[in-house]
């Protein structure tokens, strides 16, 4: 569709049981730009929201700066986000307080990843009584979902378990998502790379058939390549490389999950429950998802997402860093050192993996900037000394500008016990998705612009 001569931020290419969503065009700003005068200040590009879980806390004296302010020095966990330090806020003091017992006893775990979105107390319960609160991302879903083709994406790298009971009688939900539609809607998160390609391509408009056809079909692209070729001569010179290198790399990223998928899977430890079709490395899982996200990001598909990088009380092993015991075990280490030195290596492979996914936004031009300076990247646990299981001063980041919202590139240390709820409630307002209260919030922070 276009507008004088423009095209819409809307225009997909289609072809049978599949729809390719574009990237932000040139040919689209005119259009947007007006949009924006239109709109008392709202910014050209659309801003997007991501939330990154990691389990089991961190070793907190290799992850926390020593000074703040814009000349702190990265610590030996943060090591791998060196090239993007001035792109980042690393937040201190934040605390999850509705993951505390206050009563309930045991369940630091469960209690975690449950109340790390919500603020909310988790209903202690191993039945299908589960109840928490609706989840920072969901509130985005539910103001802005109607903008995009998905109200928002759940990702993760286990499998979800959304019964029985998991951790000192709470219930396997509380561990497995971080996302809740309302306070006993948990949503699950998709591990399977192969179904997130298609939940992300597919007419959704089409009959229930539609994925068995994308199966049959080589690549997503060989439905809609006539499509493709009568879009590009409407295009300048630009903008035609740009939709060149983004089909390029959709094609790239088709190919690289199909690759994974023929792999000879790895056996796993026991007890550990992996789907078939995930891939066997699980480096490259993790690559695959932080793809997909960018994929979602850039395309406009959604504007929300959240990838748990492992559920609470993960006992994934570590191979490719030399861990080959159970991460949640290893954080039980009462202070033997090379247990601790264990943790820290798997601590460090997570903030490997999202300075991948920050570095893949930052790669992409969008507008006067990049992806990432339209992003609001927060990445965290809602464990901070997996030892102790204790909950204040949480290792909290946040990378991108939000378009040009956050004054990025220093360590905050706020009061302590400040609910990481306020910290939510900040970037949803630059979402355009403002709340008074979230779960156990006070207030919004001070100080992030």
């Amino acid at each position: 569709m276009t507008h004088g001569g423009r095209i819409s931020r809307r225009t997909v290419l289609r072809g049978l049981g599949t729809v390719v969503s574009l990237p932000f065009l040139e040919a689209m700003r005119p259009q947007l730009l007006a949009n924006a005068a239109a709109a008392a200040g709202q910014a050209a590009s659309p801003r997007r929201l991501a939330f990154i879980y990691v389990p089991n806390g961190a070793i907190m004296d290799d992850w926390t700066p020593t000074s703040e302010g814009a000349g702190f020095e990265l610590p030996a966990i943060l090591q791998p986000l060196a090239p993007y330090r001035d792109e980042m806020l690393v937040l201190s003091e934040l605390t999850c307080d509705k993951a505390r017992p206050n009563g309930d006893g045991a369940g630091d775990h469960a209690r975690a990843s449950s109340a790390f979105l919500t603020g909310c107390q988790a209903r202690k319960t191993a039945g299908a009584n589960f109840r928490s609160g609706i989840s920072a991302d969901q509130v985005v879903a539910t103001r802005l979902g109607d903008r995009t083709r998905l109200s928002s994406l759940e990702l993760g790298i286990e499998r979800y378990r959304g019964t029985g009971n998991c951790d000192s009688g709470y219930s396997c939900v509380y561990e497995h998502t971080m996302s809740w539609r309302s306070s006993t809607s948990p949503l699950p998160n998709e591990v399977d790379p192969r179904l997130v390609f298609e939940r992300l391509f597919s007419d959704q408009s089409n009959d229930p058939g539609r994925l068995k056809r994308n199966r049959l079909r080589a690549s997503v692209l060989d439905a809609v390549i006539a499509d493709a070729r009568g879009l590009e001569g409407r295009l300048g010179g630009a903008d035609r490389q740009k939709l060149d290198q983004y089909l390029t790399c959709v094609r790239e990223l088709e190919l690289r999950i199909a690759r994974a998928e023929s792999l000879p899977p790895i056996q796993p430890p026991a007890g550990a429950v992996r789907p078939e079709s995930v891939p066997a490395d699980l480096a490259e899982h993790f690559h695959l998802m932080c793809d997909l996200m960018v994929l979602a990001f850039q395309t406009d598909v959604t504007r929300v997402a959240t990838c748990m990088f492992g559920r609470e009380g993960s006992e994934l092993r570590y191979k490719m860093v030399g861990v080959s015991e159970g991460h949640h075990e290893l954080t039980h280490h009462r202070g033997d050192p090379d247990k601790i030195d264990k943790v820290r290596s798997i601590n460090t492979f997570h903030i490997q993996q999202f300075a991948y996914l920050i570095g893949k936004l930052k790669s992409i031009p969008e507008g006067e900037g990049t992806l990432l300076d339209n992003c609001m990247i927060a990445y965290g646990s809602g464990n901070s000394d997996g030892n102790r299981h204790t909950h204040d001063n949480l290792p909290i980041l946040v990378a991108g500008k939000g378009g040009g919202s956050l004054k990025t590139g220093r360590h905050i240390r706020f009061p302590k016990e400040t609910p990481v709820n306020n910290l939510w409630l900040s970037l949803l307002d630059r979402m355009g998705a403002r709340l008074e209260q979230l779960g156990d919030s006070t207030g919004h922070l001070e100080g992030l612009a």
